[in-house]
C-alpha cells in the first residue's frame, strides 16, 4: 500500500479520498487554488500545496505544477476524483512518465474511451449493443444529414469529445438539422476543442442506466451492479439510485456482461462506468464509457457494502479485487440526490454566495441502512463561479425503494441552507411526485411534470409568518423598563399595527395587535392569537391558536429566512423607518412612521445639508435607521433629543428644501 497519496482534486470527492486514506494509513496531499486556501479539503489533508489562482483552468488544470507538487512532498500516488483531470490522458501518462502511480486506468484506456465516435466502433467490434447511429470521421453537413434522414427522426447529434450534457441536440424534423448542426459543432469547440459530432437515433422516453465495473492488474473484472440516473435536467443527473427499478436478474446479468466486455476491450484498470441508454421494453445501447470514479458512486457502495475509493487504493498499488463476481450481492435500495446551488425557478441557473447557515441531517446508521452526507464545505464557506456549485451528496439506504424514499423526504426536510439559491425544496417535490414515486422513470420526466414540480407561488402560511413577527418584534435582552419595551403594549388601550412583507415576487400584508397577555394577527381575513414566545438566538418558538410550534428564523440584512417542518420561506420587510427620509414631504416636515427612540443626532439646528445627508438616527424593532435628508436643504428645527421616545406619526425636525 502507499505511504503517501496526492489528491488532484477539491470538493467531497477529495474529503471523500483523504478520509478513506487516513484510514488506511496512508498520507494525504492536497492541492488548492487560492479560492480554497481556507477549504474543508486542505484541513482534512496532512499537507497542502498551493498550484495557482481561483481559475481552474490556472490551477486544477495544470498538469505540470499538480505533477511537481506530487515530487515536492514525495507523493507515491494521484489520485485524480472526478471531473477536472480524472480522464485526462495526458495527466495519466505524465504521472507514469515521472514514476507516480496514477490511481485509474491506463493513458491507453482513457484514449480510447475518450472519443464517442471510436469508443462506439471499439464497442461494436467487442459485441456491445449500439444505438443505430454514424459513429465515423465523416463530418460534411450534407454527409451527415443524409445519414440523419436515414436512420429516421428524432435524431440526437452528440459533440465526439463531449460529456456532462454539453455539446447534444436533439432534432425532430429533417428541415431543422443544418441550424442544430451548426449549433451543436460551436459548443462542442468551445467546450472541448473539437467540433466532431456523432448521428445517434434518439429514442422516446428512454432510461439511463449504468453500470459499475472494476478491473485489476491481474485481468480480473467485475460489474457492481447498475444505477438508475433517468432523472436529470439538461442532460445532467439529479437523482440516482441503485438498483434500478424494475430490473430482472436476466437484464442484469447481460447489461453486466456487456460491461465487462466493453473495459475488457480497452484493456481497462480500476473503476470505471459504462453508461447505456435503455428501452421501456428493456433493450439497451452502448452510451459511453466514463473512465474513472462517477459522483453517484455512494449508492453502489450501500448496496454492495464495498468502498469503492479504497479499492481504488489497493488495486492501484497491485492488489487484486477485493471480491469476485459471485461474491458481490445486492442488499437493499440506495438513492442519492444533489444539493447544488443553483435556482430551479430560474433554468437551474446556478448560484452564488456564502454559506452563512448551513445544517445538514446527521449521518445515521440504522440497523438496515443510513443516512450518509458527503459534502466538501462547511458554514461560512463561499460557493463560487469558478467551480461546479455542488454544496453536498444525500444518500440514504434502506431496506427497500420506499423504505429508501421516506429516509430521502426526512432528509430533505432537514437540510437548512442560507446563502446561495439552492434545489432542497425542488428534489422534495420531485421524488414526491408519483411518477418517481411509482418509479415509471425516462430522461424526460422533469419536463414532462414541470407543472407539478413548479407550482405558482402560494400564500406564506401563518406559522411562518408568526415566526417570523416572534423574531422580529421580541428584544435579545430582557428590558425591565416599561418606556424602552418594543413590545408595543400600552397601559390603558390597544395598540395596532400594520405591517407589509413581500415572500416569491408577492406582497402581503397584516395587522399586529399587542394586549396585555399576547398579541393577535390579522391575515388573510384570519385573526389568529400569538403568546408564549421564546426567542433564543434563530430558534423560535410559540404558541399559535393553541398550538406550539417552533422553527428557526435567520435574519439578514432586511431578509429574513423561516424555516420550519421542511419548508424555507424568504421573507423581505420594507423597514418604514429605513426609507422615512427618502421622499419629501409637501410640508417640510419629517415624520417617525412607527414608535422608536432617538438614539444620534447628526446635525445641529440651522445646519445646511446635502441630500441624502445622515440627520438623526432612531431605534426601533431592535434596528438602527437613518434619517436623511430627501433634499438639499436647511435643518430649521430639531424637535426630539438623544434619548426620547417617539411615537408614530410624530414629528422629528423642520426641514426646508432649498429653493430650485
Amino acid at each position: 500500500m502507499f505511504n503517501k497519496v496526492l489528491i488532484a482534486n477539491r470538493g467531497e470527492i477529495a474529503c471523500r479520498v483523504a478520509a478513506t486514506a487516513r484510514r488506511l494509513g496512508i498520507r494525504t496531499v492536497a492541492v488548492y487554488s487560492q479560492a480554497d486556501a481556507q477549504s474543508q479539503h486542505v484541513a482534512m489533508c496532512d499537507e497542502s500545496v498551493l498550484i495557482g489562482p481561483a481559475s481552474a483552468k490556472e490551477s486544477y488544470l495544470q498538469i505540470e505544477r499538480i505533477i511537481a507538487a506530487a515530487r515536492e512532498t514525495g507523493a507515491e500516488a494521484i489520485h485524480p476524483g472526478y471531473g477536472f483531470l480524472s480522464e485526462n490522458e495526458e495527466f495519466a501518462a505524465a504521472c507514469e512518465a515521472n514514476g507516480m502511480v496514477f490511481i485509474g486506468p491506463p493513458a491507453s484506456a482513457i484514449r480510447a474511451m475518450g472519443s464517442k465516435s471510436a469508443a462506439k466502433a471499439l464497442m461494436e467490434k467487442a459485441h456491445v449493443p449500439l444505438v443505430p447511429g454514424y459513429h465515423g470521421e465523416r463530418q460534411e453537413s450534407d454527409f451527415l444529414r443524409e445519414q440523419a434522414d436515414a436512420i429516421g427522426y428524432p435524431v440526437l447529434l452528440k459533440a465526439s469529445a463531449g460529456g456532462g450534457g454539453k455539446g447534444m441536440r436533439i432534432v425532430e424534423r429533417g428541415e431543422d438539422f443544418e441550424a442544430a448542426l451548426a449549433s451543436c459543432k460551436r459548443e462542442a469547440i468551445n467546450s472541448f476543442g473539437d467540433d466532431r459530432v456523432l448521428v445517434e437515433k434518439y429514442l422516446q422516453q428512454p432510461r439511463h442506466i449504468e453500470i459499475q465495473v472494476f478491473a485489476d492488474n491481474q485481468g480480473d473484472c467485475v460489474y457492481l451492479f447498475e444505477r438508475d440516473c433517468s432523472v436529470q435536467r439538461r442532460h445532467q443527473k439529479v437523482l440516482e439510485e441503485a438498483p434500478a427499478p424494475g430490473m430482472t436478474p436476466e437484464r442484469r446479468q447481460a447489461m453486466g456482461e456487456a460491461a465487462v466486455n466493453a473495459a475488457r476491450a480497452v484493456g481497462y484498470v480500476g473503476a470505471g462506468t459504462v453508461e447505456f441508454i435503455a428501452n421501456q421494453d428493456g433493450s439497451f445501447y452502448f452510451m459511453e464509457m466514463n473512465t474513472r470514479l462517477q459522483v453517484e458512486h455512494p449508492v453502489t457502495e450501500l448496496i454492495t457494502g464495498t468502498d469503492l475509493v479504497e479499492w481504488q487504493l489497493r488495486v492501484a498499488a497491485g492488489e487484486p479485487l477485493p471480491l469476485q463476481q459471485q461474491d458481490l450481492r445486492i442488499d437493499g435500495h440506495a438513492i442519492e440526490a444533489r444539493i447544488y446551488a443553483e435556482n430551479p425557478e430560474k433554468g437551474f441557473l446556478p448560484s452564488t454566495g456564502s454559506l452563512l447557515h448551513l445544517r445538514l441531517p446527521e449521518a445515521v446508521a440504522f440497523a438496515h441502512g443510513e443516512v450518509r452526507i458527503d459534502a466538501g464545505v462547511r458554514q461560512g464557506d463561499a460557493i463560487t463561479p469558478h467551480y461546479d456549485p455542488m454544496i453536498a451528496k444525500l444518500i440514504v439506504h434502506g431496506d427497500d425503494r420506499s423504505q429508501a424514499l421516506a429516509r430521502m423526504q426526512q432528509a430533505l426536510q432537514a437540510i437548512e441552507i442560507v446563502g446561495p439559491a439552492t434545489n432542497v425544496a425542488f428534489l422534495a417535490r420531485l421524488i414526491a411526485t408519483p411518477a418517481f414515486t411509482n418509479a415509471e422513470l425516462d430522461t424526460g420526466l422533469i419536463d414532462r411534470h414541470h407543472a407539478l414540480l413548479f407550482p405558482p407561488a402560494e400564500s406564506v402560511p401563518i406559522e411562518m409568518v408568526a415566526l417570523w413577527l416572534a423574531k422580529l418584534t421580541t428584544p435579545e435582552t430582557t428590558s425591565y423598563d416599561p418606556w424602552g419595551s418594543v413590545q408595543g403594549w400600552r397601559l390603558n388601550g390597544r395598540y395596532r399595527r400594520q405591517l407589509r412583507f413581500n415572500c416569491d415576487d408577492q406582497e402581503f400584508a397584516l395587522e399586529l395587535d399587542y394586549r396585555r397577555d399576547s398579541r393577535y394577527i390579522a391575515y388573510q381575513s384570519q385573526e389568529t392569537m400569538l403568546s408564549q414566545v421564546n426567542v433564543d438566538q434563530t430558534e423560535v418558538s410559540l404558541l399559535i391558536a393553541g398550538r406550539h410550534i417552533s422553527g428557526r428564523v435567520i435574519w439578514v440584512d432586511d431578509r429574513f429566512h423561516v424555516l420550519w417542518q421542511g419548508s424555507h420561506r424568504v421573507i423581505s420587510w420594507s423597514d418604514p423607518i429605513a426609507h422615512a427620509g427618502e421622499s419629501e414631504s409637501d410640508d417640510g416636515r419629517l415624520t417617525a412612521p412607527m414608535p422608536g427612540k432617538i438614539v444620534q443626532l447628526m446635525v445641529a439646528e440651522g445646519a445646511s445639508v446635502e441630500k441624502g445627508a445622515p440627520l438623526l438616527i432612531m431605534e426601533a424593532m431592535k434596528m438602527e435607521h437613518t434619517i436623511s435628508a430627501p433634499a438639499k436643504g436647511k435643518v430649521e428645527a430639531l424637535n426630539y433629543a438623544v434619548g426620547d421616545q417617539v411615537a408614530e406619526g410624530a414629528q422629528l425636525l423642520s426641514f426646508a428644501p432649498e429653493a430650485s
